[in-house]
Order: structure tokens, then sequence, then C-alpha cells
């Protein structure tokens, strides 16, 4: 109607134009023809606002007068509106008042009047809305319903909303949350080493420097440190400045690594926090469990634990080996009880399954076979990757009917069979999760850092994230429970060939042990010839390795980053990741490639670049130099943007520059 006038208006102008007729008559007709149209849409959007109403009214209260009565003077605010396009169509003077649009409510919907709110828990049947909504300074809780608006069967809705303020409670509810009581411990994880054959007088100087440094990072939020061991502190905070610590990176860790002992050993420490707790007693316990994870991950980072998971910072630092003699020869005593009281041993690796898998199931082998308990191990031929060892092993007398699947094994097992678990310490990695749960008596041997979904059902658990590979551990356990001369050749071989993978030939996480085991193999029989041919390609897979290598780019100048869409063989993989790190200025390599429902992730690093920190961000692991990660129903291009965040996030810029 609006348009039709203005279309009137302009040709009454022309034709005063073209006809000459008096402007000043035209002028005052138009103008009282706009005050008459004025009038008569104000009496229209009354009287629409009347029948909106009145029929609001009739479909809400017709049945109940009281009830009606009751709503229409409600003190808490109070909104209807269409279901079908959110617009408002009633409401009561203290919704008016909280939203502070008096004028335009029959006109907007509900999210214009208050931004950001949705109204889609309402039309999911919740009564509640989930979140605590926020509206001019103020907190309000919001509840609601739906009435259906016409006959019996009318898909027309109406949505009636009470909105009630407990910006009050908010208020309580967040001084209680942020003065929550948050207990840390504070270790410093490498004691012995940084004071061996030092005076007393440097260790003195040392201490001081150390705690200087702890009192001005732990000053300023009110909290309670003590030192409660010589090498352990307690600090107590309230939870409102954890957040701080965390936006801060916890820089204590890069802080106290600057103190250096005069043999050259930078000091390091660990962190454990708990929070969410209870009680002090669960808060503590809380901090207990996440000292013993940083420690178990190599240390010099820290760990926050609340009542659901493991929050990881920090852990770039080289692992330093703090493994002694006496622990392994405790570990082989308990081992060795435990096969020995066992009716069965069944030993299980982690999916594609590896030589580190494969030698180390050989290695437990021999140990059952000198205590006379029968012993299998889960294999599964569609997935392993050493199927070269496997095939040699079961050629062997010893080896018949060692390998079996995991239902065989399942259908096997009893109340005294002992599940030994190897090279993880995921339960969610393991051939079959229905064993492992399924089996009351298991053993752990790893080296891999521990993940925060790790194996908890474990009786003994031999982890060592210090050592080179699971075979170094294996290897260890035989010194103490059989003679060299027990050791197959060929036993020793898959021990040696595990070891050689994991260190990439005794270049990397290598450290004394790593040698002394290997000695140990080679008086038991190792052939490095043997060995060396089990690493052998052929003409298909070296060219496919060196296409890998060929589709690499370069990112950050010392990262390399090979992205296939295409099926790669996981082997060929991970040895094109090793190879990239031959490239002049690269530290850190990831091949990224399809697998059969997964998107896999191989990574290798040097220098001080972790790559099992960058591949945790997407549900991957394993250990500072060597990691993987599988990204089910993923696809090519989020992962590598995932990928290349997760960089961005843990890579510093003196990683980045080689040290």
């Amino acid at each position: 109607m609006y348009f039709i006038v203005l279309i009137i208006f302009v040709a009454a102008t022309i034709a005063a134009g073209v006809f000459r007729f008096n402007i000043w008559i035209l002028i005052g007709g138009e103008l009282l023809f706009i005050i008459l149209l004025l009038l008569y849409s104000r009496w229209r959007l009354r009287k629409g606002q009347r029948e909106m109403l009145s029929y609001v009214e009739s479909v809400l209260f017709s049945r109940d007068a009281a009830s009606a009565d009751t709503l229409m003077n409600m003190p808490l605010p109070m909104v209807i509106f269409n279901v079908r396009d959110g617009k408002i169509i009633w409401t009561n003077e203290q919704f008016l008042s909280i939203t502070g649009d008096r004028q335009h409510f029959f006109e907007i919907g509900i999210n214009e009047m208050v931004p950001g709110f949705s109204t889609k828990w309402l039309t999911d049947g919740h009564e509640t809305c989930p979140e605590t909504v926020q509206l001019r300074g103020s907190s309000y809780r919001v509840y609601g319903n739906l009435v259906r608006a016409g006959e019996e069967g009318s898909r027309n809705y109406l949505g009636v909303m009470y909105w009630i303020d407990v910006t009050d409670l908010e208020t309580i509810k967040n001084t209680y949350l942020a003065s929550r009581p948050v207990m840390g411990i504070i270790m410093l994880d490498n004691y012995d080493e940084l004071f061996r054959n030092a005076t007393d007088t440097v260790k003195s100087s040392l201490l001081a420097n150390i705690d200087n440094r702890i009192d001005v990072w732990t000053s300023g939020v009110g909290g309670y440190l003590s030192k409660y061991d010589r090498d352990r502190y307690i600090f107590v905070f309230e939870e409102q400045y954890l957040q701080k610590f965390i936006n801060d990176k916890f820089s204590i860790l890069d802080s106290v690594r600057e103190v250096t002992a005069p043999s050259g050993v930078p000091a390091t420490i660990s962190i454990g926090i708990g929070k969410d707790a209870k009680t002090f007693e669960e808060c503590f316990q809380y901090a207990t469990l996440s000292i013993e994870m940083a420690l178990s991950r190599g240390g010099d980072q820290a760990v926050i634990k609340n009542s659901l998971n493991f929050e990881f910072y920090g852990g770039r630092s080289m692992a330093v080996e703090r493994r002694t003699k006496v622990k392994s020869r405790v570990m082989a005593n308990a081992m060795g009880e435990l096969i020995m009281d066992a009716s069965q041993i069944i030993v299980m690796g982690h999916t594609y399954a590896d030589l580190d898998c494969v030698g180390a199931a050989a290695g437990l082998a021999c140990i059952a076979r000198k205590r006379g308990t029968p012993i299998s191990c889960v294999y599964n031929e569609k997935t392993c990757v050493a199927d070269v060892m496997v095939k040699k092993l079961q050629k062997l007398p010893e080896y018949e009917g060692f390998f079996i699947s995991a239902e065989e094994a399942l259908l096997r097992a009893d109340s005294k069979t002992v599940l030994i678990v190897v090279d993880t310490n995921r339960p969610e990695q393991v051939e079959s999760r229905d064993l492992l749960e399924s089996c009351n008596r298991v053993a752990l041997v790893d080296h891999h850092r521990r993940a925060a979904d790790y194996v908890t059902t474990s009786t003994l658990n031999f982890h060592e994230p210090f050592a080179s590979s699971t075979c170094e551990l294996v290897s260890e356990l035989l010194q103490y429970l059989v003679e060299p001369s027990d050791i197959l050749k060929l036993e020793a071989e898959a021990l040696m060939a595990g070891i050689v993978l994991d260190t990439k030939n005794f270049s990397m996480s290598t450290g004394s042990r790593t040698f002394d085991a290997a000695a140990f193999l080679r008086r038991s029989g190792s052939d490095t010839l043997e060995v060396k041919r089990l690493f052998q390609n052929d003409l298909a897979s070296t060219i496919a390795k060196y296409r890998i290598i060929q589709s690499a780019k370069i990112y950050k100048e010392c990262v390399a980053i090979s992205v296939l869409n295409s099926h790669e063989d996981r082997t060929i993989a991970a040895q094109a990741a090793d190879d990239l790190l031959t490239i002049n200025g690269i530290t850190v390599s990831f091949v990224v490639f399809l697998g059969e429902d997964s998107v896999n992730i191989s990574a290798r690093s040097l220098d001080d670049a972790n790559v099992q920190v960058i591949l945790e961000e997407l549900g991957g692991g394993g250990n500072k130099n060597m990691a993987g990660a599988q990204i089910k129903n993923g696809n090519i291009e989020t992962v590598l943007r995932d990928l290349i965040a997760s960089i961005d996030k843990h890579l510093t810029k003196s990683e980045q520059n080689g040290g």
C-alpha cells in the first residue's frame, strides 16, 4: 500500500509540473494524506497486536482462568514466540525491562532481541536451556515448553520461555570454582645426575639457585610452597591462578634448565598438578599420579590431572637415562615368578606389529621355555609388518603353534593366564581390546612415553621411556633369567633386529644400556649380517619410498612434510620419514598417507624437536624422536591442517633453528 501511495505522489508531482497546478495546494494535500495514513497505520498496528494477544491468550489461557491470571501477572520475565520463524508475538513487562526493547518486539525474532541465543534446545524436547544466558550484564537460567496453536493435530507450535535471574548464584559459583584448591608436586627429576661428584659448596649453590627460581615462579598467587624432601616441593594454590601458569607455558621448566652443574648437566624439573578433586587427599593423589606420568614420559614437563584425564605441557628435552641394573634385576625376578605361576602366557603387541614387537615376543618365549610354561603370541597376518621374521620363527620346532589369532587366544585364556603386553601402553592400540579386558593378570613391557589412556590393570609394569626399544628391555630380563646358550640364534637376531629398528642402526635414542644389550645378544649368537638382511627392500618398495620423498615439501625451513592421497605401505612410509631427516637442515619429518580406514602419519625428529607431543594433539603417540598416528574417518586435508596447527603450537623457535 505504501508503495502505491508513493507512486501516486510521484505521478501527482509530475502532473502538477505539466499542467501548472498550484504546488502548495498539492503539498498540503499530500501532507494531509500522510497524516491520515499514519493514523490509519497506527490503528491497524494496535488492532493487530490486540488480535494477536487475544489469540495467544485464547490458546494459552482458555481452559483455566486462574492460571491465565497467574501467567499474565507472573513476576518472572516471560516471552512467547512462533517456533517456525522465531518471531516474538507476546512478552510481559518484565521481559521487556531486561532486554531494554519496548517498541519492536512484535517485529523481530527472539535471537535478534537476545543476540546469540538459540532455541534449538526447546525444539529438541528439552525444558531447560543447557547454558546460562548472559544478557546486559546479568545471567539467566531459561526454562520453556511448547504449546500447540490451533486444532488437535496442528503442527503450528508456540514457544513459551521463562527467564530466571541467577546472577548472584553465578557469581557465587564462579567465586567458588576460582578458589578451589589445586595441589602441585614439583620434583627435581635428575637430582642424582646433577650433584654426582659435586662438593657441598656446589650443591648448596645449585640448590639455592633452583629454590630461588621456583620461589619467584610461585610468588604472587597467594599459594603455599614447601620443600618436603631433598628433591620435592609441594605447592598449594587457588584454581584461578592455574590458567596463568598454563598461558605462561610453565616457564619454570625453561628457567630451571638454565641452571647447569659444573659437569655440564642442566637441571630439569617435573611438575604434577591435581585439580577438580573432592578432598585434599584425592587432590594429592591426582598430583602424585601426574608426577608419575611426567616421569614416565621422560621428565622435564608439567602434567595436570583432573577427574577425567591428563593434560601435558613441555617435554621437549631429551630424556636422561636413569635406569639401574637393580631395577632390571628386580623386574626380572618378578617376571620369572609371574611366568612360573601362570597356566600359560599370551604375548600381545600393538596393531601392525613390527620387529620390536616380534623380537620382544621371541625373547619372552625363551624365558617361558626355560620355566616350562606354555606361551603363545597374538598374530594378525594381514597387518603384521614383520612377516619375514615371523615366517623364520615359524619354521623352528620350538615355535610350532606359537603364533595364534586373537580369537583363539580369547578362547584359550583362563583365570591363571598371564597376558604380557609389549611395545605399547595404550589399550586402543593392542591387537585385541577384548583379550586385554578379559585377562585379570596383565604385565606390561614398553619403552614409549606413557599416554594419558595407558593400561592401568597391569600387575607388573616394566615401563622405561629411557630405553631405546622393548627388545632392549627384554634383553635385560634375559640376562638375569637365562644363560646365553639357552637363547636360540634366531631369537637373538629377532631381539637385535628390534633394537636396530628403533635406534636406526644405533644412531638415535641409544644409551650405554643399549650397547650392553646388543653385546649380550651378540654373545648369544646374533648375526649382524642376517639382521641387516631383514631390512632390505625389493625394487618396487625402494621406488615407492623415493616417490614419497620426492613429494615432500619444506615447512618452516626445518620440517619436511610429504602428503600422499593414496594408500601406502606403513613400513615404506616410516622408512621415507627416516630418510627425509638425511636432508640438510631438516630436523623433523612427517609422512601423511591413507590407511585402510584412516589417515596415517609417520613422524621422525632430530635434536630437541619432540614429535610425540605434536602427534598427541591428533590422537597419536610414540616417543620423542619417533611417533605415529591413525586418524579414523578423517580426510587428508583436515588432517594436514590439524598437523600444521600442532606443529605451530609445539615447535619452538629454538627447535626450528636446530637447537
